[in-house]
């Protein structure tokens, strides 16, 4: 989701946006780049000792791509060792590679209409199953759906009780297979006043990996966005992305997969207009700490809630995704795309 921008005038966004810089000029200066230092963005805000346990003293977060429009959904692909990241507006899945750069993956990435439209028509969150198939929340198309070795695209879910979803935004995957995923109006070019809207409210929802069906899980936040279980899947949080209401929902997930009554697990509504961005993407590490972008960067969470500290990026943060061995964290920030070492690690690595 594009949320509150602050980004500077630029050359490079200039012309990227104007579509006058072809990708080429773009892969070769990220792949020159990357033969010297990559340069630091921003600064690490520490707010708890326990923030040095996570980030070490030394750590910094590096540009290592820049030059697109609105950067999100990074996922790491083992088998490949890539990185895959959305370009919303551009329709595009960029991959990165360390040495190479970064090249189109999949364009179109999120609609694939024949009609011209504006707005965020591409894809947002993406993921992997655990087959290693790359999975999209497709804003234009108004779907979840699964990238097949041929090109084409498998829809996994588009409605609920018979009306479109409003734009499938970000999704996780349960350990059983289920795939929890959000629904805000941001691919809807009047978003909810949107005469295309045949839901009257933005949903968090559940797919059963057993039969298939869709399940409401609630209706109660504004503008669900990011998502994100604890380790032990006992929890699943949700980002919502109101600047009236910038916070972060923690609900306790019940035996049979469905969620209990939520509360609120962090709340920036008074940072809202003071530091660039809102609650969006976010990513848990094995010990539980919660890394959500949001006003000011990624703000890093413990598990009981405490403000640990902020990995400051000066710009509105879409989202982040563990890499590699896990211990790298990827972060997508507006035009730019950046990582950093950690000392902590992802689930499942």
């Amino acid at each position: 989701m594009r949320t509150q921008r602050s980004r500077v005038a630029s050359w490079a966004l200039a012309v990227f946006v104007a579509g006058s810089l072809p990708l080429a000029s773009i892969v070769g200066r990220d792949a020159r780049a990357q033969e010297k230092e990559a340069p630091t963005v921003g600064t690490i805000e520490r707010l708890d000792p326990r923030l040095d346990q996570i980030v070490s003293r030394d750590a910094r977060v590096e540009r290592i791509a820049e030059g697109f429009d609105w950067s999100e959904g990074p996922v790491w692909d083992r088998r490949g060792g890539f990185l895959l990241f959305s370009d919303v507006p551009r329709n595009t899945v960029f991959k990165w590679q360390q040495g190479k750069g970064v090249n189109v993956f999949l364009k179109p990435s999120g609609y694939t209409g024949t009609t011209p439209r504006g707005g965020e028509p591409g894809s947002n969150g993406l993921l992997m199953d655990s087959q290693g198939r790359l999975i999209l929340c497709q804003h234009g198309d108004r779907r979840v759906a699964r990238l097949e070795a041929g090109g084409t695209f498998t829809t996994l879910a588009d409605r609920y009780n018979g009306k479109r979803f409003n734009s499938p935004n970000d999704g996780v995957f349960k350990s059983n297979g289920d795939l929890y995923f959000t629904d805000p109006p941001y691919g809807l070019i009047g978003l909810n006043a949107d005469p295309a809207k045949e839901l009257d409210f933005n949903g968090v929802y559940r797919l059963s990996a057993s039969d298939g069906k869709v399940t409401l899980l609630t209706r109660e936040m504004t503008f669900p966005n990011g998502i994100a279980f604890s380790p032990d899947e006992k929890t699943l949080y949700v980002a919502n992305s109101d600047p009236k209401k910038a916070i972060w929902m923690a609900f306790p997930v019940q035996d049979d997969g469905t969620l209990g009554a939520g509360r609120v697990f962090g709340d920036v509504t008074s940072s809202v207009g003071s530091k660039p961005g809102l609650p969006d993407g976010m990513k848990v590490d094995q010990a539980g700490n919660l890394f959500a972008t949001g006003p000011g960067g990624v703000l890093i969470f413990a598990p009981d809630g405490t403000h640990l500290g902020t990995l400051v990026t000066g710009q509105a943060t879409a989202n982040c995704g563990w890499g590699e061995d896990g211990t790298v964290l990827y972060i997508t920030a507006d035009m730019y795309l950046g990582r950093i070492k950690l000392t902590t690690k992802g689930p499942g690595f």
